[in-house]
């Protein structure tokens, strides 16, 4: 006669209660839950997620056939559920996927998909002690034995390598306590400033002409003292980035933009000019060209803890920026609307350097596509990168790097009231290699 199971153990009350595990989730982002038959996935997905967030192998199953075994409903429920995941990340939303999972080829998917649509791929891995699966078993709950002794050894064997797969961030939960001890809390990527509403004042592309900053600040009813600024009642600078580079002082540029930065009176988005600068203070292999040899010179002269600084402060901002509720978006070289309030590798390219194309027209600058002119996003876009002579509006985007250092003039976009203020250049600092469009 087959012997009843024997239930677990009751927990000894005088036993020190386990710290909490505590799970920051990136928001929004692809969450794989990882975890032999029986581990409890299904009800840690209830207890810490939506519930039209989850999405379950088996539940598709179930939708598909009668029969929990049917070979071809398998087949058909997996890819059901990673076109439904699809369809929820090209929305932006979290998505948690329920299923096995313990077999990297498994898991391959889970991750080319989170890349995909520019979303981090994270797992959570549940792997309990076997001897309380098989118990699980046999009350009903899980694989058959030989499936579920596959399953573990599968997910032993391969869970440390988890990161090598690409998945960016990994919780390991070993024991039915430190399931039941998970926070799980969402954590909204930098580039997710949705809470801040304004009013803004957009600024260019300065390219290191300090005193028409200086300028411009002012004119906007910033006080402006030596290397601080502060702002009007209400209002926040954002600054679109390339803060250095072929004007006279963009050591001085830096220090005004970062002390703003640091007192809350501005937001920072960074251009290619900065971020080939962050490469060069960390002793990468760059080429000193458009005014990148004067910056170093600059910035060695005022010491190695500003270096330092600089370095660690252009390192820290994120590629764009999501402001007032999700109707404003400010990224260096633009952002379609596909890439918004998204993080990675691809996502900040663009950001960057903007639809290049990858190659280059006869005085050796980059060729660019023009992606505003395709933008049908609700979300105003404003960004610099590509020097015009007046602030160029197309669709819902407006470029407002006005050349200063080629001699045009430095602008900045006071948000909402989309009013444009310009400070002419006091010279021209830099040849342009083309005219300004």
């Amino acid at each position: 006669m087959t012997q009843p199971p024997v239930p677990p153990a009751l927990p000894d009350p005088l036993s020190p209660v386990p710290e909490p595990v505590r799970i920051e989730m990136p928001d929004p982002a692809l969450v794989a839950l990882v975890g032999a038959s029986g581990s409890g996935k299904s009800m840690f997905a209830a207890r810490h997620f939506r519930q039209m967030e989850v999405l379950s192998l088996q539940g598709f199953r179930a939708l598909l056939s009668a029969d929990p075994r049917d070979p071809e409903a398998a087949a058909d429920a997996l890819e059901c559920l990673y076109t439904a995941a699809a369809r929820r990340l090209a929305r932006g939303q979290l998505t948690v996927i329920n299923a096995a999972l313990v077999r990297p080829g498994e898991r391959r998917r889970v991750v080319e998909l989170a890349r995909a649509h520019d979303v981090a791929p994270v797992a959570v891995v549940l792997d309990l002690p076997r001897p309380l699966l098989e118990a699980r078993r046999g009350a009903g709950d899980g694989a058959d034995p030989a499936e579920l002794i596959a399953q573990v050894a599968e997910l032993r064997r391969t869970q440390r390598g988890l990161t090598r797969e690409g998945f960016r961030q990994v919780w390991t939960l070993t024991s039915p306590e430190a399931v039941d001890s998970a926070v799980v809390s969402r954590v909204p990527l930098p580039v997710d400033r949705r809470e801040r509403r304004g009013p803004f004042d957009v600024i260019g592309d300065v390219h290191g002409c300090l005193d028409e900053l200086r300028e411009l600040l002012t004119r906007l009813g910033y006080r402006v003292t030596g290397d601080t600024a502060a702002p009007p009642p209400g209002r926040t600078a954002v600054f679109v980035g390339d803060l250095v580079d072929r004007g006279p002082d963009s050591a001085g540029t830096l220090r005004l933009v970062m002390n703003m930065v640091a007192s809350g009176a501005a937001l920072c988005v960074p251009g290619n000019h900065d971020e080939k600068l962050r490469r060069a203070l960390g002793g990468r292999a760059v080429q000193p060209l458009h005014g990148l040899d004067v910056t170093l010179a600059q910035l060695g002269a005022a010491g190695e803890a500003f270096r330092a600084q600089v370095q660690a402060f252009v390192g820290a901002l994120p590629s764009h920026l999501v402001l007032d509720g999700g109707r404003l978006v400010v990224a260096h070289g633009g952002l379609p609307q596909h890439y918004q309030g998204r993080d990675s590798e691809r996502v900040r390219r663009f950001a960057l350097y903007g639809d290049v194309s990858g190659r280059t027209d006869e005085a050796g600058l980059p060729i660019r596509r023009d992606w505003a002119a395709d933008y049908r996003g609700e979300r105003l876009v404003v960004y610099g990168h590509t020097p015009v002579a007046q602030p160029r509006w197309v669709n819902r985007t407006v470029n407002i790097d006005t050349g200063c250092a080629f001699g045009g003039a430095l602008s900045a976009l006071r948000y909402p009231e989309l009013e444009v203020l310009s400070v002419p250049a006091r010279a021209q600092y830099a040849v342009p290699g083309r005219p300004l469009g």
